[in-house]
């Protein structure tokens, strides 16, 4: 028998339950909506990703008494006022539809110079009845054009400032160690090394 912690990872993204499985590693058992049989799609009515990142956390905690954390994560793009923002995942309409998400914002940046974007991902932590909040933020720019066939949601159109190569053109391993959500994530593993 593992003696390892379990904690909800509030989130029905499969890619991002991946990718916090891999940054995290065999440090704790993350478990899935679909392991604690939640089958709602919870609602993210705030106009914040902190605001987001808390409703989700708070309704697993609530309904089915986990400690767990979720979270939130926008593309910042400056020449567009912090657009998409907290509507990143459904910029171009309600179906989480990436390439129509990243069409649109091409779109949107047509003619303008200033490339600069950046990524923010905002964690959620419920343990007890303790709320923390933590976040994580990757400066970089949107691409001309669409580079790589890893990652997901904008990833083929972003290039952090560290690298000549946009997220979908990295390996996980590469991406997890600069990213706005490996960044996020290792602030949640030293929150969760401190609890007793």
């Amino acid at each position: 028998m593992s003696n390892k912690k379990e904690i909800v990872f509030a989130t029905n993204n499969l890619h991002k339950l991946e990718e916090i499985r891999q940054i995290i590693g065999d440090k704790f058992n993350i478990l899935s909506l679909k392991d604690i049989n939640c089958n709602e799609d919870i609602p993210e009515t705030a106009d914040t990703l902190e605001g987001n990142a808390e409703i989700k956390a708070r309704y697993i905690k609530d309904h089915y008494g986990y400690d767990c954390f979720a979270d939130d994560t926008g593309l910042e793009v400056e020449v567009l006022g912090g657009e998409p923002g907290v509507k990143s995942a459904r910029y171009a309409g309600n179906n989480h539809d990436s390439q129509a998400n990243m069409e649109l914002l091409l779109k949107n940046m047509q003619g303008k110079s200033n490339r600069k974007a950046r990524f923010r991902t905002v964690i959620s932590l419920i343990i007890g009845d303790e709320l923390s909040l933590m976040d994580g933020i990757v400066e970089g720019e949107i691409t001309l054009d669409k580079a790589g066939n890893s990652g997901f949601g904008y990833d083929p159109i972003f290039k952090p400032i560290e690298s000549e190569l946009t997220f979908a053109q990295m390996g996980s391993d590469e991406k997890n160690k600069i990213s706005h959500r490996g960044r996020a994530t290792a602030k949640l593993i030293e929150k969760l090394d401190n609890i007793k």
